[in-house]
């Protein structure tokens, strides 16, 4: 009853065919190439120089501000989460420390 139940993997219909023989290849050595010649070296093209526009350098700056203002309320919001964290806890201990003294007085 608390035994589960597998199923029967079900048997393959139609024709099976067999595994095909893969016959083994035997590998000839081909001539071998004549090494290259010693050519002179290529020159290597000089990466594109960038050219900062006044309006690029101020998308640039503007793009940073965005960045640092977004980074930084989102350092405060957490900041603040923990004070206030912080805060509650700290009341409730005061609270119960009152309570449990109370209670002692009794």
């Amino acid at each position: 009853m608390f035994r589960p139940k597998l199923p029967t993997m079900p048997q393959p219909t139609g024709i099976v065919t067999p595994p095909a023989v893969i016959e083994p290849t035997t590998i000839t050595p081909g001539t071998p190439l004549p090494p290259p010649a010693a050519a002179a070296p290529a020159q290597v093209p000089a990466p594109p120089t960038v050219q900062l526009t006044p309006g690029t350098a101020l998308a640039l700056v503007g793009g940073g501000t965005a960045v640092v203002l977004v980074v930084g309320a989102v350092l405060v919001s957490m900041l603040l989460a923990v004070a206030i964290t912080g805060a509650s806890v700290a009341v409730c201990a005061v609270v119960l420390r009152s309570l449990l003294a109370s209670q002692h007085r009794r």
